[in-house]
């Protein structure tokens, strides 16, 4: 935790007695910085945030519970510890100062050694509190690398003499997140194919990828076929699970010498296939989520690609991805985007949705993870 002298204190008052008061109280323990007015502390907060802001309530222009209000409204203040400065004793206006986000309150003529002591108590508070989250972004860091780390490194080196190229991407909403892909490759030169979504985001998301992800390397070459897998995948995870988590899961099977692609959906968004310049949707009856029961009954389908076609497999934070209107981006973007170019490479059709869904999203935040795997045949 950072030595509280290091501490920067925005004191906002329009009466030069109190500043002078307040000044003076803690001149000697922190670093100070004064404001007359409301705009002008909210210009100076905007431009190098203090660690805790004293605030007068009774100021021309905006008053205190206004500057509040704004600071609580902003991702970049609303941490931000907030003391009431009032003449004001009354409960209703006490009330009111906490109703709009202020942390304490100190009713005028100040008392020099209480103000010191609420001062103290505010800033080790925030100390410790970004501490706190300090440890835990780091922690995330570690994790991200981790469950990165944990996703195929070289996907060319399991494609190599195959007949396709493939290309990838992944990005997590949060440091850490859910979605998942892999590429095998069996004995006998089948690529196994896996694209999922983990319910939920963040810590509880990521550990049960790992989990998934383990089982999928593990089973995905045993067996033949995706509704196997799929099934075995399943039993696994739903044997211990007790926070009663699923993951989404779409598996295929590719058998590069004949062109066959065998395939099998666990409740996972069905690829786009690009096919002389037309894209469409894979035809696929769905089974349930995998994880959430015993058992699974699922649907096997395949289909030959010809020289030249390309498979999308995707999550839905490409579909569900969100705009400051509240419109998703939508399959028939996805599909509209995909037919627009044809005849791209693996890496270029990632690159061309990635960048349409960001298009479509402008400045609204990422809503979901975002994870794409392209399969092209070469040969």
């Amino acid at each position: 935790m950072r030595d509280l002298s290091e501490s920067r204190i925005l004191i906002v008052d329009d009466v030069r007695t109190n500043v002078d008061v307040l000044v003076e109280a803690l001149r000697n323990d922190y670093k100070l910085s004064v404001a007359l007015n409301g705009e002008s502390a909210l210009r100076s907060i905007e431009k190098t945030p203090p660690d805790l802001v004293l605030l007068d309530i009774m100021m021309p222009g905006l008053d205190g519970y206004e500057v509040c209000r704004r600071l609580r409204a902003s991702a970049a203040t609303r941490e931000i510890p907030v003391m009431f400065l009032s003449a004001l004793e009354e409960v209703k206006n006490k009330a009111e100062g906490f109703e709009v986000g202020g942390n304490d309150y100190l009713v005028k003529p100040f008392e020099v050694l209480e103000v010191k002591a609420r001062v103290r108590s505010l800033l080790k508070a925030k100390a410790y509190s970004d501490a706190v989250k300090a440890m835990l972004a780091s922690e995330l860091r570690i994790a991200r690398e981790i469950q990165l780390g944990i996703l195929p490194a070289d996907i060319s080196a399991v494609t190599r003499d195959s007949g396709v190229e493939v290309h990838t991407v992944l990005e997590p909403a949060k440091e850490v997140g859910g979605d998942l892909f892999e590429v095998l490759r069996a004995a006998d030169g089948r690529l196994v194919v896996v694209i999922g979504d983990v319910s939920g985001k963040g810590i509880p998301a990521a550990l049960f990828m790992a989990v998934t992800m383990t089982l999928i390397r593990t089973l995905g070459t045993q067996f033949q076929t995706p509704k196997d897998i799929l099934r075995r995948v399943n039993h696994a995870l739903a044997a211990q699970n007790p926070m009663n988590m699923f993951v989404t899961i779409f598996c295929a099977v590719y058998e590069p010498r004949s062109g066959l692609l065998a395939y099998a959906s666990a409740g996972h968004p069905t690829p786009m296939l690009v096919r002389d310049g037309q894209c469409q949707v894979v035809p696929c009856e769905p089974a349930m989520v995998a994880g959430a029961f015993p058992e699974l009954e699922v649907p096997s389908h395949s289909l030959h690609l010809a020289v030249g076609d390309l498979l999308l497999f995707y999550t839905d934070g490409v579909t569900e991805a969100f705009n400051t209107g509240g419109e998703v981006f939508g399959e028939g973007r996805l599909l509209e985007e995909l037919s627009r170019h044809p005849g791209l490479t693996a890496v270029q059709s990632v690159a061309g949705v990635l960048e349409a869904v960001r298009r479509h999203a402008g400045e609204h935040p990422q809503s979901d993870d975002i994870a794409m795997l392209a399969l092209r045949r070469l040969s």
